[in-house]
């Protein structure tokens, strides 16, 4: 009997093994590309302390590679063009494309490289550098990983959102005009608001050796 209890055991550790390290094995880091008809890389920032103006960014590129099985991360990087700052007021527009804002002629990018992450379940909490204007700040997102799906030309995409928030000021950006009550006309918290859909980069065919 003890020959065979062990025996017993001795299956149960191999089948264990054998499903650990196929779960492993199908377990793989693949990049996926941000698609732009379907994302938005917006922000919110106070105006004369009543209201807040919102806006957004029109070109950027980003990389994510991960395991979505896993819901695991390995690279989250973007790189936002800064002219392409929209509020649908031309003239805002300009100003926040002048030296009192993010000065595009002098720094045309600006650029997010995630550095460490945790996840609870679906929600997940990013640290990473964001360089504006030639600094570099530490940025907290927090959001969630939104599932992924197949969509009906055979593309696999994924889902997110995200939230953070980071002071103007620490990049250059002074400019603002006090109130008669004391407030600022521009706030100095801008808030970072990110909705974000991706596309799996399908791999290329290896190379067939040439016959001769």
């Amino acid at each position: 009997m003890k020959q065979v209890s062990k025996m017993k055991r001795v299956i149960v550790f191999a089948a264990v093994s054998i499903l650990l390290s196929a779960t492993w094995a199908s377990a793989e880091m693949s990049k996926w590309k941000i698609d732009h008809d379907h994302s938005t890389v917006g922000f919110q920032v106070k105006h004369m302390v009543v209201s807040s103006t919102k806006g957004k960014f029109l070109d950027y590129a980003g990389v994510v590679e991960m395991d979505p099985e896993a819901k695991e991360f390995k690279t989250i990087e973007a790189t936002i063009q800064t002219k392409s700052v929209f509020t649908d007021h031309e003239k805002r527009d300009e100003h926040l494309r002048s030296p009192d804002f993010f000065d595009v002629a002098k720094y045309p990018t600006m650029t997010y490289k995630m550095k460490s992450y945790k996840k609870t379940g679906d929600s997940y909490t990013a640290i990473g550098d964001i360089t504006l204007r030639g600094v570099t700040k530490e940025l907290t997102l927090v959001g969630t990983f939104n599932g992924v799906a197949k969509d009906p030309w055979g593309n696999m995409r994924a889902g997110f959102t995200g939230e953070g928030t980071l002071n103007r000021k620490d990049f250059g950006m002074e400019f603002s005009k006090m109130l008669d009550n004391g407030g600022l006309m521009v706030g100095d918290e801008v808030k970072i608001m990110l909705e974000i859909e991706v596309i799996q980069e399908k791999k290329t065919p290896a190379a067939q050796p040439t016959k001769r």
